[in-house]
């Protein structure tokens, strides 16, 4: 195995994170991420060493947060603390210095050692990642910047574990849009990737539907009622120009397919049928021309093929449509009513609600229309399925406790689990790209 050792410093001049690039292993052997039956991994992450011997209260937030992170993934089993044979000093020293033993009779197959500096007002993390059954250093980082940051250098060597261990760049720098109505109006609020720290992002005080981030995650395109109908609305999250789409009649169920390209489904034609849009609001290519309903447009991560979804075979269903030569095929025939189609970033999944039995639920299916697949059951309304940035989360709403709330799962449906809980109900949510790269 070859075993990286690279060092990552965070500048401090203007409090922004920069890291040198990362050296690739040459095999990810430890999370095999296409196994259904995929067994957590024990880590052992202890509370952070800090030069004077007694952890501080700075450590003990940084490992535990980064504990909570790598437990979100559903990749670990976190391992309880009261457990260690080693006391707190452990968990900082050079990995040369670790009895690996102290760790492997505990069950740890892997450990996350850090040590924390303060200093001058800035904070230094040191922070490792280490094989305790082959006694090997699997990822050094370390990262310098002020207090403020700390979250930051958490995600980004959280990044670098997933890294590490399955060749992925991990989710910890994405976030999550999505619809409340908790202020009487249906409103775009976003979030870290694990619920946290919840913002709301549009004021429109009216109905605004179908939140989709655009590939660089710089802006959000939406439905909004704000003026009067159902326009389209391109908005930035840094800056006020926002664009405005207001084609006659609908505007609805927009999604991004390159960086300045969208589409959309529009009815100034007489029906709804999807046009490509650009990010300038000019409307040019219609992609879609059918009597029937088309709608809830979702695009390969190449761009090559469109999923989108068609009445006009009697009922709702998720059809795809080839870029180049235009030619449209059904994917799903499994189910009543099938829709919001969205595609797995490692293109080998949609995922889509539907219809069967009277539930409504989650369910993915190759794109080549084999092996649907049921994610979710007998809890309630479970829709509006959408990917983590590396295919191996899905985040959708459901109602099993009540209201709409957001729950996310393993792409195989494991470890299902509410995100977020705020006042009125949370519906259509939609995960962001990457924030930032390694």
């Amino acid at each position: 195995m070859f075993v990286h050792r690279a060092i990552c410093i965070i500048c401090t001049g203007m409090a922004i994170l920069f890291l040198a690039p990362a050296i690739s292993r040459s095999a990810y052997d430890y999370v095999d991420i296409s196994n259904p039956s995929l067994q957590k991994i024990p880590i052992a992450v202890p509370t952070f060493h800090t030069p004077s011997g007694r952890p501080l209260e700075v450590a003990r937030e940084a490992s535990d947060d980064l504990a909570k992170h790598l437990d979100f993934t559903g990749y670990f089993q976190i391992l309880e603390r009261n457990r260690f044979l080693v006391g707190p000093n452990q968990g900082g020293v050079a990995p040369d210095a670790i009895t690996f033993k102290d760790w492997t009779r505990i069950g740890a197959e892997l450990l996350v050692t850090g040590l924390i500096r303060l200093e001058e007002g800035l904070i230094e993390m040191e922070l490792r990642l280490l094989d305790t059954v082959k006694g090997e250093l699997l990822v050094g980082k370390r990262y310098k910047g002020w207090p403020k940051d700390q979250q930051k250098m958490i995600r980004r060597f959280c990044n670098e574990i997933i890294h590490s261990l399955t060749g992925e760049w991990g989710y910890f720098d994405s976030r999550i849009a999505f619809i409340s109505n908790g202020t009487g109006h249906k409103e775009i609020y976003i979030s870290d990737f694990d619920g946290a720290d919840a913002k709301r992002f549009t004021r429109h005080d009216s109905i605004t539907l179908s939140p989709a981030w655009s590939p660089d995650a710089a802006k959000i395109a939406y439905t909004s009622y704000a003026r009067g109908g159902p326009d389209l609305f391109i908005r930035p999250l840094s800056g006020r120009e926002i664009v405005v789409v207001s084609k006659e009649r609908l505007n609805i169920t927009p999604a991004w397919m390159a960086k300045n390209m969208l589409a959309a489904t529009f009815s100034f034609t007489g029906d709804q049928e999807i046009h490509l849009v650009s990010s300038d609001g000019k409307v040019s290519r219609q992609l879609t021309d059918h009597w029937g309903i088309d709608t809830s447009p979702a695009f390969s991560p190449d761009a090559k093929e469109m999923a989108f979804v068609s009445d006009r075979s009697g009922s709702p269903q998720v059809y795809i449509r080839d870029m180049n030569s235009g030619r449209v095929r059904r994917l799903t025939f499994q189910g009543s009513y099938n829709t919001q189609p969205s595609w797995s970033p490692r293109g080998d999944l949609i995922a889509y609600s539907s219809i069967e039995s009277g539930e409504i639920n989650i369910y993915v299916i190759d794109p080549t229309g084999r092996r649907p697949r049921q994610l979710t059951r007998s809890a309630g309304r479970n829709e509006s399925p959408d990917w983590s940035p590396d295919g191996s989360m899905i985040v959708y709403s459901s109602t099993r406790e009540g209201p709409s709330r957001i729950y996310v799962m393993t792409a195989y449906g494991t470890d299902q689990r509410r995100l977020l809980s705020l006042s009125g109900e949370q519906t259509s949510p939609r995960w962001s790209p990457r924030l930032s790269r390694n």
